[in-house]
């Protein structure tokens, strides 16, 4: 019997990528305009999750993705650090956690430039993945990326649990179908808001708006693992990226939740846990390979 994590280019059932946002104190001075230091020290928890996640992490000997806006590098850069030196990969997700919709366009290339200088100057590294603060991507965005080199993204929702390629050059018009543009190489990981913690269980109120949130983990655990096994058993060598965020998932009862969900999943025969570069350049390889015929 294959076991989780194993699994070789034969017997792969399913990729199961692990995703963490650790946005901390950005989200909170960003989006959300707070100048509250209670709601300020909300972010600083992150930390305590990063923490505890990984220890988790490597109980199970399973590599994941956290993408880290460029203030989160400066402001804890140990905490990134322990994150590279514990064998995961970390991505790009802007500076402030801010909207690109929100940005005029050389606002977006400032904030991607930033982003990757904190990375650079901070860990000496430069993240070839990037997901959108709010999954909302600009009609900019994917040429931006393609532009500063990046190999894949995760902000959109065309699939649920098949990686695709972007496009460029789409058309939208309110009197007449939509145009779509042509597909360009940039990998595209699906995500979706039934696959994240925050929707599920954040609760806040600020300028922004509200949210409610705390769900039981019980609920929440009926949720994510039906998307698994639903995955598991119709979509063959299906992708399942599930988004976290350290001061969310980080609470004890949420991370026991998240210890059944891992537990259950691997119990299932074939799964590879991957950090989402791996998923993206496997992606690119099977592409590569079904255009040269040899698929």
């Amino acid at each position: 019997m294959t076991t989780a994590g194993s699994a070789g280019a034969d017997d792969r059932r399913a990729t199961v990528c692990l995703t963490f946002d650790f946005d901390a104190i950005s989200v909170w001075i960003g989006p959300h305009a707070a100048r509250s230091p209670s709601m300020i020290s909300r972010g600083e928890y992150d930390v305590v999750g990063v923490e505890r996640i990984l220890r988790l992490l490597d109980r199970e000997s399973i590599p994941a993705t956290f993408f880290i806006p460029g203030h989160t590098v400066e402001t804890f850069p140990d905490t990134v650090r322990a994150i590279i030196a514990a064998g995961h990969e970390v991505g790009h997700h802007g500076y402030l956690h801010e909207n690109p919709v929100t940005l005029e366009p050389d606002e977006e290339r400032r904030v991607l430039e930033r982003g990757l200088a904190a990375f650079e100057q901070v860990v000496g590294l430069r993240p070839y993945g990037y997901r959108s603060p709010a999954w909302d991507n600009s009609p900019i965005t994917i040429d931006l990326l393609l532009e500063f080199g990046f190999q894949y993204e995760s902000s959109l929702m065309g699939h649920d649990f098949r990686p695709y390629w972007c496009r460029s050059g789409d058309q939208l018009s309110l009197d007449g179908p939509y145009l779509f543009g042509h597909d360009v190489d940039l990998v595209e990981l699906p995500v979706s808001w039934i696959l994240d913690d925050h929707p599920h269980f954040e609760f806040y109120r600020s300028s922004r708006g509200r949210a409610d949130g705390l769900s039981a983990p019980s609920k929440v655990l009926e949720v994510w693992l039906g998307e698994f096994e639903f995955m598991y058993r119709d979509v063959p060598d299906g992708l399942y990226t599930l988004t976290m965020h350290p001061q969310v998932i980080g609470h004890g009862h949420r991370m026991l939740m998240l210890e059944q969900l891992i537990a259950a999943i691997q119990s299932h025969e074939g799964v590879v846990f991957a950090r989402t570069g791996d998923a993206a350049a496997r992606f690119r390889a099977q592409q590569t390979r079904n255009t040269s015929g040899h698929g």
